[in-house]
C-alpha cells in the first residue's frame, strides 16, 4: 500500500510541475497517466462532451508529435482539462506559451502559430491565383541560395528548379516566400532570372507571405521538363535566425546553402528536419562554417515531406 501510494504521489508531482512549466504534451501525458485512463476512455469521455477526436490524435498530442491547432481540437483540449481534473486553462495556457518566448529566441525559429497563420493565408493567396496545391509540375531538383545581410537579416535568396510537368499545358511556377516576422512584403521584389518572367505578385502582410508567378513563355506537355530560376529579395526585417524549406509531397533532390555577410558570422550553424509544423524538430546535425566562402549547406538527395531547414547561433 505504501509503495502504490508513494507512487500516486511521485505521479501527482510531476504532473503539477508540468502544468506549471510545461511544454503541453508532458502536462497532458501526465495527466492521463496520473487519472490512469487509457486513451480509448478519454476518447469516449469527450464524445460525451460533443467533440469527436481519434485515438491516434491523443496518442500524437501527448507524445509532442503533433499539437492542437484546430478550432475542434482547441475544444478538445478544453474538454480534456474538465476530464482529467485539471485546473480551468491550463491545457490552453500551456499551448499559447510555446508563442510566446523571448525575442532573442523567436529570431531563432519561428513559432508554431506563426507557420499555422501563414499556411491558411498561403491557401487564400493560391486560391486567388487559381494555382493547384502542385501546380501539375513534380520538382526534379531545386539549389536555393540564402544571403544574410551585414544587419544579420534575410537579405534575399535565388532559387534554381528542374521540373517534369504531369499535366497537360503547364506554363507557369507559383513561388513561396515566407520572411522572417516584421517583415514587409509589399516591400520584397521577385526577379525572373533565367527562362521565365514575373506574372502576378500577392502577399498578405501580417504573415509575411508573398507568392509570384513565373512564366514560362511556352506550354509543358505531360513528361517534358524544364529548368527556370528567380530570386526574392527581401532585407524587410530583423534579425534572422533560420531559413526553412517545407515539402508538401515527396521528391528530387534539395539543396540549401546560406551564405553570411563579411563580418557577420555566426557563432555556431546546424540543419534539421521536421515532419510538420506541429511535430517536433529532429535530426539535428551540427555544420561546418566554410570561412572563405562564409557558407553552409545541405543536401537531401530525395525529399520527404515536410521541412527541411538551417539553423544558426548569433554571439
Amino acid at each position: 500500500m505504501r509503495d502504490g501510494t508513494q507512487h500516486a504521489d511521485a505521479a501527482t508531482a510531476e504532473l503539477e510541475t508540468a502544468l506549471r512549466g510545461g511544454p503541453f504534451h508532458v502536462a497532458l501525458r501526465a495527466a492521463i497517466a496520473t487519472r490512469g485512463l487509457p486513451l480509448q476512455r478519454v476518447q469516449h469521455h469527450l464524445t460525451r462532451y460533443g467533440v469527436k477526436v481519434g485515438v491516434t490524435s491523443l496518442s500524437y498530442w501527448q507524445q509532442g508529435a503533433r499539437r492542437p491547432q484546430r478550432p475542434e481540437s482547441l475544444r478538445a483540449v478544453r474538454a480534456l482539462e474538465e476530464i482529467l481534473q485539471l485546473p480551468d486553462e491550463s491545457l490552453i495556457r500551456l499551448l499559447a506559451k510555446a508563442d510566446e518566448r523571448p525575442e532573442t529566441e523567436r529570431a531563432a525559429a519561428r513559432s508554431y502559430r506563426s507557420l499555422v497563420e501563414a499556411s491558411g493565408a498561403l491557401e487564400k493567396l493560391l486560391a486567388e491565383l487559381d494555382s493547384p496545391l502542385d501546380g501539375g509540375l513534380h520538382t526534379i531538383g531545386h539549389h536555393e541560395r540564402v544571403r544574410i545581410g551585414t544587419r544579420r537579416e534575410l537579405l534575399g535568396r535565388d532559387s534554381q528548379h528542374i521540373v517534369r510537368a504531369h499535366k497537360e499545358g503547364i506554363d507557369r511556377f507559383v513561388a513561396i516566400h515566407h520572411g522572417d516576422p516584421g517583415c514587409a512584403p509589399e516591400d520584397m521584389a521577385v526577379h525572373a532570372l533565367e527562362n521565365c518572367r514575373t506574372g502576378r505578385v500577392l502577399w498578405h502582410h501580417n504573415t509575411g507571405v508573398l507568392v509570384a508567378e513565373l512564366l514560362f513563355d511556352t506550354r509543358l506537355r505531360a513528361g517534358d521538363t524544364f529548368l527556370f530560376r528567380y530570386g526574392v529579395e527581401d532585407g524587410t526585417a530583423g534579425a534572422c535566425g533560420e531559413y526553412v524549406r517545407g515539402f508538401g509531397f515527396s521528391g528530387g533532390q534539395y539543396a540549401l546553402q546560406v551564405r553570411f555577410a563579411e563580418d557577420t558570422l555566426p557563432a555556431r550553424c546546424h540543419r534539421f528536419t521536421q515532419h510538420s509544423a506541429a511535430a517536433p524538430r529532429s535530426g539535428r546535425q551540427e555544420l561546418t562554417l566554410n570561412d572563405p566562402h562564409r557558407s553552409v549547406h545541405v543536401v537531401e538527395q530525395r525529399v520527404k515531406s515536410g521541412i527541411v531547414g538551417i539553423g544558426w547561433d548569433w554571439e
